[in-house]
């Protein structure tokens, strides 16, 4: 789960309903500018509490490739001297919009800079729009407040369920198995409306939910795919590293054009 981007949450029970779904201790990647207030230190001390971990998303959320290098790197350390007060801080890293460089160098010198500084990549395996979704619903909600947010639970699970299909589909193809996936998600509206509806879905249809720590087990999660522009979901981009899936592979995986159409067409 990213960002911790509460201000932009209009329920002021999310921290409760999002927790209160979750089944399993999770990664909350936090960007520092979100957390950094009252508010933000008692979300970080709740998901504590509850036994999740906490990562880093940098300081600004600014784009890897939009600024130089170094002043990411600074922006990434700004932020660790933040988190690292919470115990249940681990050095995982995960770029913002999973966009970790526009070229070779640029992609090499992060790494180079995650590896000095004993930083894990906090790779996600099945991308998705859930901020999209949510952006969406609270445009309604601030138009409307009595607009109906049940409108959204059904097309918000098939968005889900679509995307880990897919990205579980092409881990067997790529990889030859069905990896322990890690499924990006925000601390956002939409989240704490119907992430007990997402658990109980992905349950139902017969997923096993662990904890991410776990899942960042798999021997899978230490890969260092060679491709440029080097980002996205894990498994696209090893897909895309060995050069057979050009057919089934959109870029960017996921993004706002795919799914804008599905909402305007429901009238979302």
């Amino acid at each position: 789960m990213d960002d911790v981007a509460w201000r932009q949450v209009s329920d002021p029970r999310a921290c409760d309903h999002i927790l209160s779904a979750l089944p399993a201790p999770i990664f909350l990647f936090a960007v520092g500018q979100n957390v950094d207030n009252p508010q933000g230190r008692t979300i970080l001390d709740r998901f504590a509490k509850a036994g999740h971990l906490l990562g880093n998303h940098t300081w600004s959320h600014k784009g890897y490739n939009s600024v130089e290098p170094q002043w990411f790197e600074a922006d990434v350390l700004r932020n660790e001297a933040l988190l690292q007060a919470w115990p249940n801080y681990r050095k995982f890293f995960r770029f913002p919009m999973l966009k970790e460089g526009s070229t070779a160098a640029r992609r090499d010198s992060m790494r180079k800079f995650l590896h000095n500084h004993d930083y894990r990549n906090g790779h996600v395996t099945i991308d998705a729009s859930d901020w999209y979704y949510s952006a969406r619903l609270q445009q309604h909600l601030t138009a409307d407040p009595g607009f109906d947010v049940a409108r959204y639970r059904e097309p918000y699970l098939k968005h889900l369920y679509d995307r880990a299909s897919y990205y579980n589909d092409l881990s067997v193809k790529v990889l030859g198995r069905s990896i322990p996936h890690t499924l990006l998600i925000h601390y956002n509206l939409i989240n704490a409306r119907f992430l007990a509806d997402v658990v109980a879905m992905f349950k139902k249809r017969g997923w096993q939910i662990i904890s991410a720590e776990r899942a960042f087990e798999d021997p899978v999660y230490r890969s260092e795919p060679r491709i440029v522009p080097t980002g996205e979901s894990l498994i696209w981009a090893l897909a895309k590293q060995s050069g057979r899936f050009e057919s089934v592979l959109r870029y960017p995986g996921e993004d706002d054009v795919y799914e804008k159409p599905i909402l305007d067409k429901l009238g979302l």
